[in-house]
């Protein structure tokens, strides 16, 4: 089940190893984002096969994605549903699951970041409360999760973003000509992803655009529509250091995060994208469910503000522990997902 950029990027190890695993994977792809660039390099470049049902719903709405799901579910009667993350797709997923009494494996179990204004945080409690095999990237999450006393299976196993990056990152350098179209050197700039829509309201957008506008480099920021939106429509002053662009495809991203010289995010995904790579990340939220990050030094929370402070700052630790797995995830949860369905 995926419906988003994220989910693409972890599908995507994962689907070569269940095939090497023969576990057969129908893909069902809600619709919730859309990316061409994404699907290209993940469904053309791996080898991958095209989803074999498309919800549509381009909506986040999870009552509008379960139906499609679960007649989905009801025409393949798998041995198994797999659930990425704490989208509302993967909430969709998970109750369409729980509702045909398919079993329910889901991916990135066990994260919490105890901000229970985040919409992710009650989904990734349902969606762990239902599911028959919770598959952890940490010890960290295990321990949350016996703690909550959830009924299934858990398993700590990685995680398949860190096997993501570790396989598509050399394709992405080697394909991507975004530095040179950008006339960037590497590690000379900053780039900037602002999504989550507390931070697109005109009172945080505001100071968070003045902040990125006093950073002493440049600041490349794919821009996402919802926040391009907010910005035109509040007529938010952009400095000439910041350069807004249009969303990016996953391979000039990677090629461009990855020689950053800091990350500033809102994103869950990009926060552990930028330690893999060895970038430091500022992350502008109140809370982060990849605490290890933080804890290690290479990321920091900041509220609008304290970006441009932060950005001055930032460096990466002279020693970083090894962080959610070795890049070999996608291996054991094949494994695990066969058995399950041998049993």
């Amino acid at each position: 089940m995926v419906g988003n950029r994220p989910q693409f990027i972890k599908s995507a190890p994962l689907s070569l190893a269940l095939r090497q695993h023969g576990v057969d994977e129908v893909v069902v792809h809600t619709g919730q984002h859309y990316d061409r660039e994404l699907s290209r390099v993940f469904f053309d470049e791996l080898g991958l096969g095209e989803p074999a049902y498309r919800v549509d719903a381009r909506s986040p709405d999870v009552e509008r994605m379960r139906p499609a799901i679960a007649a989905a579910i009801e025409a393949e009667r798998p041995d198994s549903v797999l659930v990425y993350g704490d989208t509302n797709s993967t909430l969709a997923g998970a109750r369409a699951a729980a509702a045909s009494g398919a079993p329910l494996v889901h991916v990135e179990a066990g994260l919490r970041s105890g901000d229970w204004s985040m919409p992710e945080e009650h989904n990734r409690v349902e969606v762990d409360r239902l599911a028959q095999l919770l598959l952890a990237p940490d010890e960290r999450s295990r321990e949350t999760l016996v703690r909550e006393g959830v009924a299934g299976r858990i398993e700590v196993v990685g995680d398949v973003m860190a096997d993501a990056s570790r396989l598509l990152r050399p394709v992405a350098r080697e394909r991507s000509r975004i530095l040179s179209r950008l006339a960037l050197e590497p590690g000379g700039y900053v780039v900037a992803t602002i999504h989550r829509e507390a931070n697109v309201h005109p009172a945080r957008l505001a100071p968070l655009v003045a902040d990125l506008g006093a950073i002493h480099e440049p600041v490349v920021f794919p821009t996402h529509p919802r926040t391009r939106r907010a910005i035109d429509t509040s007529r938010l002053g952009v400095r000439a250091n910041v350069h807004l662009v249009e969303p990016l495809g996953y391979v000039d991203f990677a090629a461009l995060a990855s020689r950053a010289r800091v990350i500033v995010t809102d994103s869950g995904g990009l926060q552990k994208e930028a330690y893999w790579y060895g970038v430091p990340c500022v992350t502008v939220r109140p809370s982060t469910e990849w605490v290890d990050t933080v804890e290690a030094g290479a990321n920091v929370l900041v509220e609008p503000g304290g970006i441009a402070a932060a950005v001055a700052a930032a460096r990466m630790p002279p020693e970083r522990p090894p962080l959610y797995g070795d890049g070999h995830a996608a291996d054991r949860i094949a494994e695990l997902v066969a058995r399950l369905a041998r049993s």
